[in-house]
């Protein structure tokens, strides 16, 4: 079980899940490959070791980050968890939250991913990067406050 889950009040039920989209493994993916071309042409030079531990670096944190980062819309809140160690969740009551703002670059439309930013009524706003499917997200909680005024 999950954190949203595992977080659940009494009498409340998850309406929508999402999570991370694959496309923070680009970067890593693309530097293991320079990384495994370094290592054809010079095996043991500088440059190579430095590809190969920073390709390393970047796969483990792009695994624990889609591993660890939960999204989720309930009938009462909007649950958001990220981090496995320095973990941060925010939780917000649907009837607190004033807008969700989503940005979607040429690449998310095309991909289906993109930023959420959910303002709650003291005007904090922290951005999500990366998730699947933001719109449907947004239209989602929009259609569970509308049921909750």
């Amino acid at each position: 079980m999950g954190f949203i889950d595992d977080n659940l009040m009494q009498g409340e039920s998850v309406i929508h899940r999402t999570k991370i989209h694959w496309m923070i493994f680009f970067w890593p993916v693309a530097v293991a490959i320079i990384a495994g071309i370094f290592t054809n042409i010079e095996p043991s030079n500088f440059v190579t070791y430095f590809f190969v531990v920073l390709a390393i670096f970047l796969l483990l944190r792009a695994i624990v980050t889609y591993t660890t980062s939960e999204f989720g819309i309930t009938n009462k809140r909007v649950l958001i968890k990220t981090g496995f160690i320095q973990r941060s969740s925010h939780e917000i009551l649907l009837s607190k939250i004033e807008a969700i703002k989503v940005n979607q670059g040429v690449l998310g439309r095309m991909f289906n991913f993109g930023t959420i930013a959910v303002t709650g009524t003291g005007g904090t706003q922290d951005p999500f990067n990366n998730i699947v499917g933001p719109l449907e997200f947004r239209k989602i909680a929009q259609e569970e406050i509308s049921k909750a005024i």
